[in-house]
Order: structure tokens, then sequence, then C-alpha cells
């Protein structure tokens, strides 16, 4: 309704746009995506009066470092566990006390339990009873996945086979055609690949299934309108795939293939109480539990770490470590024991990385306001310069 251009409107808003002078004392720093996966920039915010003070055109060490030696009051950055801005802030300010983001120290002691599990599938496979695979049982889908699962299980022993007679990684790479990563991977232990059948919509039916099979009813398509009856939301193939597999395995006088959960199925099994479980969950738990004595280790040295962080409990720190480099987490102990100074910090200061995402989330709003398209100076009048001071 104003007399004026949507450019003129623009102008104005940057040349009104104003930049914060006061003093800093505990910064919070931290990325965020112009475009995901290709380039980013940096948002620091002030944590003692919950605002954004600057925003950087790239992730980059040396700009990090640059705008950090110009405001050399900065005694206190709370950051996430990324390499760089630690390295920025060691150069630019090596008094300064560096602070790690409890929330990330969480989310990467879940996800080392969670690559534990993984690492562990091939054991959990044995002590669930599921090592037996009939390709006869399965759906052509599955049939389908099946058949790449052996593939890639050919693929990981030839790789196996050449480490071991001294070839190293590149040569591995140049006769097989695979890429550095897939190679690195399967030598560390990362790609433990364990086939499963499909999970389905119809898990939920299946006693309700099995008794109707039992009683005698034997069609798929009025199975399926009973099923529609109780509740049931998926298609006529899902219980036609079904009752195929059951038919097929009446023929063979063999049991049905057991179903194996996703690893990270099992991790949330294993880290919940037994009381917030099913039955079968409890009954899968108890035995992965009894077979796979290295999970309840790496559980309870995960277990440990986050009630210690807490319970603010730096002191504990140093025992843990010692604990978690013989278990399935050591991984992750040696990224706490290389940034150690900065974790003790974290768990003995009540400052923490949360605000500065919240004001990334902010700027994630007004970036989609503008469909993406703000430069830096634009989003840096939104934000920094409408701030109240």
């Amino acid at each position: 309704m104003l007399p004026v251009s949507r450019d003129t409107l623009l102008r104005v808003i940057r040349r009104r746009a104003t930049i914060h002078s006061d003093p800093l004392s505990i910064i919070g720093i931290d990325d965020f995506a112009w475009r995901r996966n290709h380039r980013y920039g940096t948002l620091v915010c002030d944590l003692e009066r919950r605002r954004i003070v600057a925003l950087l055109p790239d992730r980059e060490q040396a700009t990090a470092q640059t705008w950090l030696k110009m405001n050399g009051s900065i005694r206190i950055v709370a950051r996430d566990r990324g390499g760089g801005y630690g390295e920025a802030i060691a150069r630019a300010l090596p008094q300064s006390i560096q602070v790690a983001d409890r929330w990330h120290l969480m989310e990467n002691a879940s996800r080392g339990f969670l690559d534990a599990v993984r690492r562990s599938m091939r054991q959990v496979r044995e002590v669930v009873g599921a090592t037996t695979i009939d390709p006869a049982l399965l759906t052509a889908a599955e049939r389908i996945q099946y058949e790449g699962y052996l593939r890639r299980e050919e693929a990981d022993a030839a790789i196996r086979a050449l480490a071991e007679t001294g070839v190293p990684i590149r040569r591995i790479c140049q006769r097989l055609g695979h890429s550095r990563k897939v190679v690195r991977a399967v030598l560390r232990g990362e790609r433990t690949d364990v086939f499963r059948v499909r999970q389905s919509s119809l898990d939920a039916y299946l006693p309700w299934l099995d008794a109707q099979w039992d009683a005698g009813s034997r069609n798929a398509t009025e199975l399926w309108r009973r099923a529609k009856g109780q509740g049931f939301r998926g298609s006529l193939r899902v219980v036609g795939e079904w009752a195929t597999r059951r038919r097929r395995a009446e023929q063979a006088k063999i049991e049905r293939l057991q179903r194996v959960p996703s690893a990270r199925t099992l991790a949330r099994w294993l880290m919940t109480g037994r009381d917030r479980l099913t039955k079968a969950e409890t009954l899968t738990v108890a035995a992965i539990e009894d077979g796979v004595p290295a999970l309840v280790e790496a559980r309870e040295v995960v277990g440990a770490f986050q009630t210690m962080v807490r319970a603010m409990a730096p002191d504990r720190l140093e025992g843990w470590l010692t604990r978690a480099g013989t278990s399935l987490v050591a991984s992750f102990a040696r990224g706490v024991g290389q940034d150690k100074p900065a974790v003790l910090e974290a768990i003995t200061l009540p400052w923490s990385n949360g605000q500065t995402e919240g004001q990334i989330t902010k700027l994630k709003l007004v970036k989609r306001q503008m469909y993406g398209r703000g430069k830096i100076d634009l989003l840096q009048a939104r934000l920094i310069g409408l701030t109240p001071p």
C-alpha cells in the first residue's frame, strides 16, 4: 500500500541497519547453512544479552579467527565439537575459555552407542537366532534386497583379503573400483551390513493373522478385507506377500524367517527401561544382554557419561575415559579426550550453545520469509539491526 518500490524499501532497511558495539564477554559461535551441503556461514551470539551480534559470510577458520581478534574482550566461548572453531579460538584468544556444547556431547554419546550396536549386529543376529536365511521364504522385493546384500558381502570379503596381504588402500580402490571412503569403512569395521526382511505396516496385525490362518482362512483377499475391519490400512499386496510366505513355509516344513530389528531400534530398546517395553521387546533385549556382554558394557559407559554431564561432576571424567577406552565406544572416548578441556568446562560452567542454536532457528525463519535470497547485509539488518539493545 506504500507508493514506493520494493527495492526502495530494501535500501531503507539496509541504510538504517545498526551494529551493536557493546564489549563482548561470553559468546556462542556456530555455523548455519546458506545452502545445505554446499555453503555455510557463521553466527555469533551474545549469551549474556541473548542476541545475535555478528554474521560471517563463511565458516572458514581464518574468517572466524579475524573476527575474534577484533573482539579481544571475550573470555568465554561456547562452541560445537567441530575442530575448526576450536582452533580459531585457540589462536585468536589463547587466554579465553572454550566450552563444548552439552547437547552435542549427549547426542555424540548416543550416536557412539548406536555405532557400537551396528558393529555388533552379526553377533546380535546369532543371539536372536536369525542367522539362517532361506531365500524361498522371501518376497520378490526382499529377494532383490538379499541379492544386493550378498554382493556387498562378496565385495567386503575381497577388500579384507587384499588388505591382509598388505595392499594399500589406494591400490585396493584401483583394483576393485570402490571409493576410498567405502574401503576405509570396511577395514575399520564400520560397514557392517546385516540383511533383515522389510518392516511393514502388517506387523501389528501378525498375531491376529496367525490366528485366522490357523483357523483355516487361507484366502489373502478375504484376510485383507477382514483386516481392514480390524483397522488395517495397508494394501492387498502386503497381505498377499504375507500369505505367500506362510504357504511356502508350510510346504517346506521349516520355520518362518525371524525378524531382527534395525540397529537404531535395538539401541533405543537397550537404552529404555524394561517397564516401558513390550514382552517381546524385553525378551529380545534379555537375549542380547546375555549373548553380547560387550554391548551391555557400552550401554553402561554411555549411561555413566550422560549421568556425569547431567550431574555436573567433572571429577568423574578421568575415570570414565579409562573405562571407556577399552569398550565399544572407544572412538567416542578418544574424541572426548582430545577435546578434554572444553568438555570439562561444559560439565563445570552453566554456559552452553543452546541460545546460539535458537538464534540459528530464528535466522532460518527469516531466510524462508525472504525465500532464501537475502544477502548477508539484509540478514544483518533484520537480525542484528532490529534486535532491541
